[in-house]
């Protein structure tokens, strides 16, 4: 596992930031192309190969896991045509089209962040959790306070509730749980990182301590198979 970044690659972003147009973009796109594009790409046919060890249902192809670099500007403010960063995310087959839960990598100004979890769930998929939760909260808790993830990554921002949502016993052990909106932890390295040969390892190393979470999290929310007529 020898994939990582170069120079020339974070050089590229760090300019974009200053230069978020497209004239700039255009003119240097062959060496985005070359130094993040392509190197995104390989970096995910890694972890590809990471994630079918200890979660197979997450490989995706790179092409669908890499994340475009341009910016969805429709109903923002900000008009700036490009993200700063380059991301990549893995979620449970079946679920690409959803707000399942997931493996993310951004690399950027901030450096390596690799999270995992459910964010911020349509409706329906954040009833489902919130009912598994009613019988599978002590398993999340375990998880959750094992020493090596709480070491590793730390949970994200849960966007409580105030109130309890309506159908849910108020005293409930898994209370707490039921109010978040979201469920998740992560981790962020230096940028450094990004050069290094050991990238893709620190980054499998993240998934496979989350990923009991986030296959607890997905159990819910999970395509059931289908019977056989006969």
């Amino acid at each position: 596992m020898s994939v990582h970044l170069s120079k020339a690659a974070l050089a590229f972003l760090k300019g974009l930031k200053k230069n978020n147009d497209r004239v700039w973009f255009d003119e240097r796109k062959p060496v985005y192309e070359k130094e993040l594009k392509a190197p995104m790409l390989a970096l995910a046919e890694e972890i590809n190969a990471g994630l079918a060890k200890f979660a197979p249902d997450y490989v995706r192809p790179p092409q669908k896991a890499v994340m475009r670099i341009y910016r969805d500007i429709r109903f923002s403010k900000n008009k700036q045509p490009y993200k700063t960063h380059v991301s990549a995310w893995w979620t449970r087959q079946g679920l690409e089209k959803t707000s399942g839960g997931g493996f993310y990598l951004e690399i950027g100004e901030r450096g390596v962040m690799i999270a995992a979890g459910v964010y911020m769930p349509e409706k329906e998929q954040l009833l489902a959790i919130r009912r598994h939760l009613l019988d599978h909260h002590e398993r999340l808790r375990k998880i959750m306070n094992a020493k090596k993830l709480r070491e590793a990554m730390t949970p994200i921002d849960p966007v409580r509730m105030t109130r309890g949502p309506k159908g849910f016993p108020a005293d409930h052990a898994a209370m707490d749980l039921i109010l978040q909106r979201q469920w998740g932890v992560s981790a962020t390295l230096p940028i450094e990182h990004a050069l290094q040969p050991a990238l893709v390892s620190d980054i499998l190393t993240h998934m496979k301590l989350a990923y009991p979470m986030v296959a607890l999290l997905n159990e819910p929310l999970a395509p059931k198979p289908k019977e056989p007529l006969f």
